[in-house]
């Protein structure tokens, strides 16, 4: 996969063969496949500057993003404090 990103400002449609499109809004990511990286709107807008194309985005940033630390949000559940609890309950 190749990651797009969209440089305008402005949220942009990017063509996709077999008629279909990405949606970018402005400074957001997208990812397509290496086979679309060809298709000629798509290079068209890499030469205006309005996209950027990067490399192989879901197996270095993939990874990076899902190691953010412990989990913040334990649904009604408090971790284990380290001491024990005691008196009534």
């Amino acid at each position: 996969m190749k990651t797009v990103i969209n440089k305008s400002h402005q949220p942009i449609k990017v063509p996709l063969p077999q008629g279909k499109v990405l949606h970018l809004g402005p400074n957001q990511k997208g990812q397509i496949s290496h086979k679309a990286v060809d298709h000629e709107p798509l290079q068209k807008l890499v030469e205006e500057g309005t996209i950027e194309i990067q490399g192989d985005g879901s197996t270095a940033e993939g990874a990076h993003e899902q190691k953010k630390g412990p989990l913040t949000e334990t649904h009604g559940h408090h971790p284990p404090s380290g001491s024990p609890v005691r008196g009534d309950r």
